[in-house]
């Protein structure tokens, strides 16, 4: 069976009760994507939790080395690798009882999702998160 993403109305749902998003692939780069992205998450009130083993603080926060050592819940992972990368990722999200593996735009990888439906996640891929907030929550939670 293809993959299919949530409808509209439920990724809605998930980024309204969403609070924290662990973003793999967090570059400290304020001119990548992955940065902006997630900066602009962030002044919309989401908890943003840097994943990238190349650097201690990302936007004001704590990095860490993998989605194993963030010592908190996680609603999201919100992934910003290469698709070869994303099973292993949803393994870890499955690990850490994240609710949502989000592969953003241009990312898809059946094999992360099979793995996140498989844990009870639920998966979305090739979507930017920043802009399904701003469609969807324009005004914010």
């Amino acid at each position: 069976m293809a993959f299919e993403n949530p409808t509209r109305e439920q990724i809605k749902e998930i980024l309204m009760a969403s609070h924290t998003i662990a973003v793999v692939g967090l570059s400290d780069n304020p001119e990548r994507t992955s940065y902006m992205v997630s900066a602009a998450m962030q002044q919309k009130g989401y908890r943003i939790i840097p994943v990238n083993p190349n650097a201690t603080e990302i936007l004001g926060e704590r990095c860490y080395a993998s989605l194993k050592e963030i010592p908190e819940p996680v609603d999201i992972v919100n992934v910003f690798r290469r698709s070869e990368y994303c099973a292993s990722v949803a393994g870890e999200a499955a690990e850490i009882k994240a609710k949502v593996l989000w592969l953003q735009l241009g990312i898809v990888n059946e094999e992360a999702a099979d793995i996140a439906a498989r844990h009870g996640m639920t998966a979305i891929m090739d979507r930017c998160i920043k802009v399904e907030d701003s469609i969807l929550l324009p005004h914010g939670k």
